[in-house]
């Protein structure tokens, strides 16, 4: 190595030189090294290899006496078979302060280090367990035992106040005001909300560079939540229970085992393995499918991670009523997914990720009485003529984030097609329906400075005839969309009742689908809907660095309004649904998500639709009897 590195600096020294007098040649390097050569340029490249030829012949002539080889020296003599001394080039710079060359074989000056991770404690730092930034062998930053052992632990805690005014129910045979006789009952709403979470993982491998030999995770969670209604029923079918509820619950959200199978590059490329209770995410946003649930999932990456590939399965777990933790005390359902999707890094341009997506969904639930913890039938849903349904549905989808120049970018769309078992809303005995929709979002941004701009626009189709043998509605096995200002969003936080309509909401609590369905984690989808269009603008402000505004103005609409009017015996419901409008303050005392305290607050300006369906025109005022449906949350977060 030594000799052809030799070799190839005397060759780079020949060649600037001749360049001095070959204007082809000097022409020919200025290409090749896209910038203006001067003579004095190519003078000292040419000086610079030289001194570097140098080197490499005393170098290797060190190597050739170091192993006893002859190399000719003052008396002119030659080892058999090798070259003459090189020509003696010029003197290279030396400067004092640099450190010297490598030798060659210099034995001496090593000293063992037994346990490389903690060369720190030998220096006499110290190591506080409640420090995760720091060295912290709870945060694996050393070996629990063996040289590649490590524990990461974690806690977080999630606080929330969220007080609201939506549209409550009247029972048919109680009401929390007897001398009221009236669909539509006191409005509001009041929630607290406590979700404690422990993470614990075991992790073989060092893990700086490449993806972990072996991994197991437990995850546990607590939630206390303590709710009010503005009237009785509402909370629990039994109107003896009142108005108020609390309740307890202690799930797995995370429980696998995660098995590095090989590498198949230098690059760390590989293929995993992981079996139990995980997150998966469908999409980039939570449009599709995005859980802690019950699988099986091959995955890994190619080409210095440009590509990135999942196959997995799910077998769903039935979700606690009041909690939505994962409720292990129960069988788990007949619902399964299987899911593939393929990323590509760069793609169409670089800084953008495109992703392709299969997944299927079948359901055979529908023979099954469900009830809820709180007395409410849940499968099948109260809806048309109360008959439960099987169904399979397929979802292809194509998905992209990242930026173009200056703009960032996400995209999201599916077609949805299928069948189902039974329409209950068709005839008596029919032989089921088939199922065709689609889906499409993007928000569009952009950032100056301090500021980010942006767009979201989304459409879910809706059925346009749901007494028929095809239905469009689009719905997603389990929604969770990072979308339009998420959970500030009046709209997506909040789960809207449909009244007189059937045991159903309008949309379900941090989703964005006008579905009609009974529950998000314990019902079945419902692909006759009304579907559901958003065209909104907002902005991100970080005002301090600690602090963030975020601001969204949103405009809804039914897709299609005919299911309503089926269900509500109610001709010609308009589509509008109404503004919704939020605001959401975000502060890290931390600069870090160590510590998150967040105040936000949406309110929903009826329209027609609205109002055709509840009755939300009673004055003017906010917070008292005016027409805005709103909720706040405080939420403060710690995390460990």
């Amino acid at each position: 190595m030594a000799e052809q590195l030799y070799q190839a600096t005397t060759s780079d020294a020949a060649t600037f030189e001749k360049a001095l007098t070959t204007p082809a040649l000097r022409m020919q390097l200025e290409r090749t090294l896209n910038r203006q050569l001067s003579d004095d340029t190519l003078t000292a490249m040419a000086s610079h290899a030289r001194a570097e030829a140098d080197y490499w012949a005393s170098y290797r002539a060190g190597i050739d006496k170091m192993i006893g080889a002859q190399y000719p020296g003052a008396e002119g003599r030659r080892a058999p078979g090798r070259p003459a001394p090189p020509v003696p080039g010029v003197e290279p710079v030396v400067n004092p302060e640099a450190l010297p060359p490598p030798q060659p074989f210099e034995e001496g000056g090593n000293m063992p280090v037994q346990d490389r991770w903690r060369i720190l404690d030998a220096l006499g730092r110290g190591e506080n367990p409640l420090d995760p930034y720091n060295t912290n062998t709870l945060k694996a930053d050393k070996p629990v035992f063996g040289d590649d052992w490590f524990v990461n632990v974690g806690a977080i805690a999630d606080t929330i106040y969220q007080p609201a005014r939506d549209p409550t129910g009247v029972g048919a045979q109680y009401t929390a005001r007897p001398a009221e006789n009236n669909t539509f009952g006191k409005y509001g709403r009041t929630q607290i909300l406590e979700t404690d979470i422990l993470e614990f993982a075991l992790i073989k491998g060092d893990t700086a560079f490449k993806p972990p030999d072996f991994e197991l995770r437990i995850t546990p969670a607590f939630n206390y939540n303590y709710t009010t209604a503005g009237e009785i029923g509402v909370l629990n079918v039994n109107p003896a229970k009142g108005q108020t509820r609390s309740d307890q619950f202690v799930g797995l959200q995370e429980g696998f085992i995660d098995y590095h199978i090989r590498n198949v590059s230098e690059y760390y490329d590989f293929d995993s393995i992981r079996v139990g209770i995980q997150p998966f995410n469908a999409d980039f946003r939570g449009f599709l499918f995005q859980d802690n649930q019950l699988g099986v999932r091959l995955f890994g990456d190619r080409d210095a991670n440009r590509w990135q590939y999942n196959f997995a399965y799910f077998q769903r777990l039935e979700k606690d009523t009041n909690s939505g933790l994962n409720d292990l005390g129960q069988a788990v359902r007949r619902d399964g997914i299987f899911v593939a999707n393929l990323f590509r890094q760069d793609t169409p341009v670089p800084g953008f990720t495109s992703q392709v997506i299969d997944l299927y969904n079948w359901n055979r639930e529908g023979g099954e009485f469900y009830y809820d913890k709180n007395g409410f039938l849940i499968r099948p849903a109260q809806i048309g003529d109360d008959r439960g349904y099987n169904y399979d549905v397929n979802y292809l989808g194509y998905n992209g984030d990242g930026h173009f120049g200056r703009v960032n970018l996400t995209v999201s769309s599916y077609w949805e097609f299928g069948h189902q078992s039974h329409n209950q809303f068709g005839a008596p005995g029919n032989s089921g329906a088939t199922i065709g929709g689609f889906f499409a979002a993007a928000e569009p941004s952009i950032d100056f400075d301090w500021m980010r701009f942006r767009l979201s626009g989304l459409i879910a189709s809706g059925a346009d005839n749901p007494q028929s043998g095809h239905i469009g509605g689009f719905d997603s096995p389990f929604e969770n969309p990072q979308f339009a200002g998420a959970d500030t969003s009046f709209w997506i936080r909040q789960s809207i009742p449909l009244i007189g309509g059937g045991g159903v909401a309008l949309n379900t609590e941090n989703g964005v689908l006008a579905d009609l369905r009974s529950s998000k984690g314990q019902g079945q989808s419902n692909f006759d809907n009304p579907g559901v269009i958003l065209a909104g603008v907002g902005g991100d402000f970080d005002l301090l660095p600690e602090l963030r505004l975020a601001t969204n103005f949103n405009h809804l609409d039914f897709y299609n309004t005919t299911t309503l009017e089926f269900l509500r015996h109610q001709a010609d419901i308009p589509n509008d649904i109404g503004w919704d409008l939020s605001t959401a303050l975000t502060y890290r005392p931390l600069f870090s998500q160590n510590i998150v305290l967040r105040l936000s607050g949406g309110i929903l300006i009826p329209g027609d639709g609205t109002k055709a369906l509840f009755n939300t025109n009673g004055g003017a005022a906010l917070f008292n009897t005016g027409g805005f449906l709103y909720s706040v949350m405080a939420n403060v977060i710690f995390t460990y």
